[in-house]
């Protein structure tokens, strides 16, 4: 799904209902707008948009960013993670370990699937909010719902197989990285 926003609305600002958007889907985001400073276009990129159009524009370049955007979904949306038994589909939102399903809420599915497309980096429990949540992160205490979210997604890969407990790791003191017993990760 692509939805075009426009920084200003009568009770709210674009980037705020594309912040909340990314926080709940994972819906493509174009933003319009006659503010051309970089701070702003900075802002609503770094809140989830995937492209920032400055006003006035001609509507032949909307069409196009727009085939642009929608032609970065379908390579999007046909993404598959595959490390020897654990598979991650983006398009079908779902992971599976040893060809059982692994039953993840949307959040948790985009924790793995962004920690999985990752694989053998690590991530601070910031990082992580900035890149998945979109916060700017300056409290210890939102860096623990990150440990939350981490603890659920071990628990359900466990259910499914006890060697699941085994992809994620946690960096003592630091965050997590996505490390599966395989070495041989590919992206289909």
């Amino acid at each position: 799904m692509l939805v075009i926003l426009d920084w200003n609305f009568p009770h709210t600002k674009g980037y705020h209902l594309c912040q909340e958007m990314q926080r709940r889907t994972n819906v493509f985001v174009i933003l319009l707008s006659s503010r051309t400073d970089e701070a702003d276009k900075l802002k609503v990129l770094s809140a989830g948009a995937d492209d920032y159009i400055c006003k006035p524009f001609a509507l032949a370049e909307l069409a196009i960013r727009i085939e642009v955007v929608l032609r970065r979904m379908r390579s999007v949306t046909s993404s598959r993670i595959v490390f020897d038994k654990f598979a991650i589909d983006s398009a079908r939102r779902e992971a599976t370990l040893n060809d059982r399903i692994i039953k993840l809420t949307a959040l948790e599915f985009k924790i793995l699937y962004f920690l999985a497309s990752h694989s053998g980096q690590s991530w601070s429990r910031q990082q992580l909010i900035e890149k998945i949540w979109g916060w700017n992160c300056n409290d210890t205490g939102e860096e623990k719902v990150v440990s939350v979210h981490i603890g659920q997604i071990g628990k359900k890969m466990i259910q499914v197989d006890a060697s699941g407990s085994q992809f994620i790791k946690t960096i003592r003191g630091y965050g997590y990285r996505f490390e599966p017993p395989s070495p041989t990760g590919m992206a289909i």
